[in-house]
């Protein structure tokens, strides 16, 4: 299997961090988006929306950095990193959800502004980061893993964007159980870090 990523690429970065957590074997193909790679005739056969990643196996092409997770955790059997017990499917299943939507909202579009220049409200990104994170450190109050008491592929999800957060402006010192929980995910067999870029906080 090749998954085609960038590893600036928060989306990327997901689906590469979870292939490894659940040793799925993959290989990597940088996909150039400087020079609009991404957005070629050729790509486009593969994502029509002209986005990373792409995960290709064989003949079967899987856009989509949550889809990919699914694809690969299904295809390999790995129900402990997505499980098929109905309360804990549905726990994993609702931060997965979360992660495309308001941790993309949020830390995800705070940091696009900085890294790639993108054109929305930082202030409004920042306050909706501060929103979520707040939630997310309440739920792991008492417990090491956000959706079961092992780790799942909704801390795969969640994992890239909050540890990026410094880098879109957004603060992470208030929020103890989510450095903790960063921490723990860091210390996993198998864990790749997020290419770290100087802006932000960080800058």
């Amino acid at each position: 299997m090749k998954l085609h990523h960038h590893p600036l690429s928060g989306h990327s970065h997901r689906a590469r961090l979870f292939l490894s957590l659940a040793d799925v074997p993959h290989e990597l193909v940088e996909v150039d988006i400087a020079s609009q790679a991404h957005k070629s005739a050729q790509f486009l056969e593969m994502n029509r929306f002209g986005q990373i990643p792409v995960l290709v196996d064989g003949d079967i092409v899987v856009p989509d950095s949550i889809a990919i997770m699914v694809y690969a955790a299904k295809k390999f059997g790995k129900s402990d990193w997505l499980p098929d017990v109905p309360r804990t499917a549905a726990a994993v299943q609702r931060w997965l959800s979360v992660s495309t939507g308001q941790i993309y909202y949020g830390p995800c579009v705070a940091r696009l502004i900085t890294v790639f220049g993108a054109p929305f409200d930082a202030a409004e990104a920042i306050s909706r980061s501060h929103a979520i994170l707040t939630l997310i450190d309440a739920e792991l109050a008492g417990r090491e893993w956000i959706a079961d008491s092992r780790p799942t592929a909704a801390d795969a999800a969640l994992y890239s964007y909050i540890a990026a957060a410094p880098e879109g402006n957004v603060d992470l010192s208030a929020y103890s159980e989510v450095r903790a929980w960063l921490a723990r995910v860091e210390a996993l067999p198998g864990f790749v870090p997020f290419e770290s870029t100087a802006v932000g906080l960080r800058a």
